[in-house]
């Protein structure tokens, strides 16, 4: 089982003492639930998880699967999978849910983009997530950075797919079409939850916004795949989910992922409910009969898990449905 620990009690971060999460310093504590044995995880131990940590730390690059603290970093690693976070460490917004470093970030690393190409290269990957931190600080939200990542790995691993996890560029007007002129073969922005929960648990966000920014990227390249994920367990009703459903077909993307939320600390938002297998099953199979063309929902499902195999399952769908 992964422990992640609570950097809010002790007040700093042994890394650079700063507070972590300086916002959430003075919230009241909500206890922090045992899991239930249906998501409980292996410490990572296998020769190939220290390879791709020296890897990474060799590199210089900051990991999602680090900052976030994934439960599936030891599986992932394992197999040589990591989503590398870009833009630094630090957001500017404060998710309620979300365990990423918050405050004012440090200036763009302009080399950022040939160590990310190098460490692809190095590690052989096939397919490669590149998401970041939110950047609302920057004039573009950080859009040309990752065009010039995509750029970078495509120059070093031509044959590696690339996916981007990106923010929601909320009023920055340009950003989206900067990151699909790069050319991602997987566009992907997370709903995060259903719109009543927008206010407390994603606040710095606007949900149709986001419904948008999705449907307006598939608008820009009709033959790029489109992706979303949201957690459960925050709260949210059933037929909630249903309509979240219905919007993101509406805007006509390809890929849903449900997961179950899992509190980083007692200053984060709540479990208001452990989501039963049974419970994703159901889910998942709602969301094919919507018509989304992969769907991967599960206790452990995470935006990035699996993303490999996950884009060779998603291109024999599209080819499937179009009679190839």
């Amino acid at each position: 089982m992964v422990t992640i620990v609570d950097t809010l009690s002790r007040g700093t971060d042994a890394r650079n003492e700063r507070p972590r999460h300086p916002e959430k310093a003075h919230r009241p504590d909500n206890p922090v639930q045992r899991k239930p044995q249906w998501i409980r995880v292996k410490a990572p131990t296998s020769p190939v998880y220290r390879e791709t940590h020296d890897i990474v730390k060799k590199n210089g690059l900051v990991t999602v699967c680090e900052e976030a603290g994934c439960p599936n970093i030891g599986e992932c690693w394992s197999k040589k999978h990591a989503s590398f976070m870009i833009l630094g460490d630090t957001c500017t917004r404060a998710c309620a849910f979300c365990n990423v470093r918050t405050g004012m970030p440090g200036a763009v690393d302009e080399s950022e983009p040939a160590s990310i190409g190098e460490a692809v290269a190095r590690m052989g990957l096939e397919h490669v997530v590149i998401t970041s931190v939110d950047r609302d600080d920057l004039d573009d939200g950080g859009a040309t950075h990752f065009a010039n990542v995509i750029k970078a790995i495509r120059e070093q691993s031509p044959s590696t797919t690339v996916e981007v996890l990106t923010p929601d560029f909320l009023r920055k007007d340009g950003a989206l079409e900067i990151v699909i002129e790069a050319k991602p073969d997987v566009f992907n922005h997370n709903m995060e939850t259903v719109p009543s929960k927008y206010l407390k648990v994603r606040p710095g966000a606007r949900y149709f916004h986001s419904i948008r920014l999705l449907q307006r990227a598939k608008e820009l390249d009709p033959g790029m795949f489109t992706k979303s994920g949201i957690m459960v367990g925050l709260g949210e009703e059933r037929n909630e989910v249903l309509q979240l459903m219905d919007d993101l077909r509406v805007a006509d993307v390809d890929f849903l992922t449900v997961g179950q939320y899992l509190q980083p600390s007692k200053k984060h938002h709540p479990v208001m409910s452990f989501v039963t297998p049974e419970e994703f099953k159901a889910y998942e199979k709602i969301a094919y009969a919507k018509g989304f063309l992969k769907v991967s929902a599960s206790p452990l499902t995470r935006s990035s898990h699996h993303a490999g195999e996950d884009f060779a399952e998603l291109k024999a769908a599209r080819q499937a449905r179009q009679g190839f």
